[in-house]
């Protein structure tokens, strides 16, 4: 298979490889767990990863598996700076619904040229974030280190601020949104049940009527202490 052009399917196998790495334990990812991310049998995922090695785009063992080079990840991250400002401007200035802009940029982040997502970036004030909190890589490919504390792992009974929500299924976006939950909102986390599976949380200015939310879902909420 030859590399010349990125293609819609190599840049999704780029973004695809760079979002596993950043929640893995350990790298390299497993190729079973790259086949299931692209939804592809593990013999379509290998011979498109080996064309992605051929080309300096990845590093793939066949016992271990497969991680981005340093080509690879700048491209990755270029992706995913069209994707994330594509994301804003549907919210922003075309008015969609933060739950149903993810499908609309996996569609544009492929096609859009330089010049228009350039005159995007300008239109938003050059934003460091998409409506769900995602950090959006600078030109160069900078991102900058976020919270890796969540609803479960702060402090109880301090005041905290949502900077990230890392599930965009529509469905607990929806769900988000009606409960005000969102990047911004000011909180505290109360207690946490764990016979229960359970976390509650007071919004800011609202102490009368609490939140609980499972554990799992609490874990999707990135914050920082305010």
């Amino acid at each position: 298979m030859s590399l010349t052009m990125p293609s819609r399917t190599i840049e999704n196998y780029l973004k695809q490889l760079y979002l596993a790495e950043q929640s893995a334990q350990e790298l390299p990812i497993p190729m079973g767990r790259l086949a299931t991310l692209m939804n592809v049998v593990p013999g379509t995922a290998t011979a498109m990863v080996k064309a992605l090695a051929d080309s300096g785009l990845v590093d793939y063992s066949p016992r271990t598996g497969v991680q981005l080079s340093s080509a690879g990840s700048k491209l990755a991250l270029h992706v995913l700076r069209r994707h994330r400002l594509i994301e804003l401007f549907l919210v922003k200035i075309v008015g969609l619904d933060w739950s149903e802009v993810h499908d609309e940029a996996e569609e544009l982040e492929h096609v859009i040229s330089e010049k228009l997502l350039a005159r995007i970036d300008a239109l938003l004030d050059h934003p460091a974030t998409d409506p769900h909190g995602d950090p959006i890589p600078t030109v160069g490919g900078h991102v900058p280190p976020e919270s890796v504390e969540t609803f479960v792992t702060c402090k109880l009974n301090r005041s905290v601020e949502i900077t990230r929500i890392v599930d965009q299924e529509p469905r607990f976006l929806q769900f988000v949104r009606q409960c005000k939950l969102v990047p911004g909102a000011r909180l505290m986390v109360r207690r946490r049940d764990e016979q229960a599976d359970a976390v509650t949380i007071d919004l800011a200015g609202n102490s009368a009527s609490p939140i609980t939310l499972s554990t799992s879902a609490a874990a999707k909420f990135l914050v920082r202490q305010v």
